[in-house]
């Protein structure tokens, strides 16, 4: 049995449109987050991944931040990788499409010979991270109003 979607770096200007409609359907419009701290200056550098539907719909998204960009969040190392903006589009949850996102983003830091990644979990998210190899660290913590917990996992 094929696949219903399959997840791809987003290369060109109309996937990361693509990735962008997704993280304003989940992060803006589901959960509240402003639209102004949603998007920042750490997407013209980011590696984007996408998932799309075998007819083209985008179905979730993610970015992998490397290099100067992610030792800005993760104290310094530049070493360690950091995911964020993991959006699936409601339509898709439970379909692995979150597991595939990760894992593609696991992929890119490796490209790139990073030791590790690290994430800000929502804390109701914790267990799929966990189940996925990822270990939480340090006290919850507030983003954008929503409570996470700060994780890594080495690759």
């Amino acid at each position: 049995m094929s696949t219903p979607y399959t997840v791809r770096v987003a290369e060109d200007p109309a996937d990361r449109e693509a990735c962008f409609a997704v993280r304003k359907e989940v992060f803006v419009v589901e959960q509240g987050v402003a639209q102004d701290i949603e998007y920042d200056a750490y997407d013209t550098v980011a590696v984007h991944v996408l998932a799309v539907r075998e007819d083209g719909v985008p179905l979730g998204t993610g970015r992998l931040l490397h290099g100067e960009a992610a030792a800005a969040k993760t104290g310094g190392d530049a070493s360690v990788g950091s995911l964020g903006r993991l959006a699936v589009a409601r339509s898709a949850r439970g379909l692995g499409v979150g597991a595939a996102l990760v894992r593609a983003v696991e992929e890119a830091a490796r490209a790139r010979g990073l030791a590790a990644v690290d994430l800000h979990a929502q804390t109701h998210a914790l267990g799929f991270y966990e189940r996925l190899g990822y270990e939480a660290y340090g006290p919850e913590f507030p983003d954008a109003g929503i409570p996470h917990r700060a994780m890594r996992r080495v690759l």
